[in-house]
């Protein structure tokens, strides 16, 4: 089973301290109506120091901060990094990506990543690297809005086992390294890292066009260390240190 109980809370954990932090409402202790089913989570939370009350309303703790400080790095990493591998021609060994900024459109770009050609590796590349493949899938959902806190009855969805099997499901069926093989997961990976520069470069490369052009040539400091942080993702068994911390101690 790829979806334990305990990642589940982890999952649910991380949703509601992000309402909590950067949500717009606030959420009382004395609950009314949907509210009253996040109870037994808030309480959780609290029994562990992730969240206090300030008054009537609940709130994140520092601790609770710090969670998902933690988690919104791993977030930031996973879709500069592992979203390379959602589309790859493991015929061809080409990446979608490698073509990004070659398409003026979302909908052409679209169009062309989701040619059948293109595979989904990244529970491979997770499992390859001793991730949790469903923190991945996770992350994928809350960059695809299926966490949305503003729809009607969100925490129903949330507390109910549909989303959580949908995740399951996803961890089950996708391709594995075994499926792809030990030499050419290593290569796949160190070519990922490779492209994911190169993007990150040509993403540089722009931002430093557009901000000349906006500041008529005034001068802008641009963070070149982004670049060098992702070094030593060449190496295909490397794992940042931030993907080693646990989210919640239960």
């Amino acid at each position: 089973m790829f979806v334990t109980e305990s990642n589940k809370k982890t999952f649910q954990g991380i949703i509601l301290l992000n309402e909590l932090i950067n949500g717009a409402r606030k959420y009382q202790t004395i609950n009314n109506g949907d509210d009253t089913l996040l109870e037994p989570l808030f309480v959780e939370l609290m029994s562990h120091g992730y969240v206090q009350t300030s008054g009537q309303n609940y709130e994140a703790s520092p601790k609770g901060i710090e969670v998902l400080n933690t988690f919104m790095k791993r977030y930031t990493e996973y879709l500069k990094l592992y979203d390379i591998f959602s589309f790859v021609d493991l015929e061809k060994g080409e990446f979608a990506f490698s073509s990004y900024f070659d398409f003026d459109t979302d909908e052409a770009w679209d169009n062309f990543k989701n040619n059948e050609r293109f595979d989904d590796v990244r529970i491979a590349v997770a499992q390859f690297k001793k991730l949790d493949p469903a923190e991945i899938v996770f992350m994928s959902f809350v960059n695809e809005g299926r966490f949305d806190t503003t729809a009607n009855g969100w925490q129903i969805d949330l507390l109910s086992d549909a989303i959580w099997d949908k995740i399951e499901r996803i961890c089950t069926t996708a391709i594995k390294p075994d499926d792809i093989g030990q030499d050419a997961m290593e290569d796949m990976i160190s070519q990922g890292a490779d492209l994911m520069i190169k993007l990150l470069e040509q993403e540089i490369k722009h931002q430093q066009e557009n901000n000349q052009s906006n500041n008529n040539g005034g001068e802008e400091v641009v963070e070149e260390e982004t670049v060098e942080y992702y070094q030593p993702y060449y190496n295909p068994f490397y794992v940042s240190p931030i993907w080693l911390l646990p989210l919640f101690l239960w």
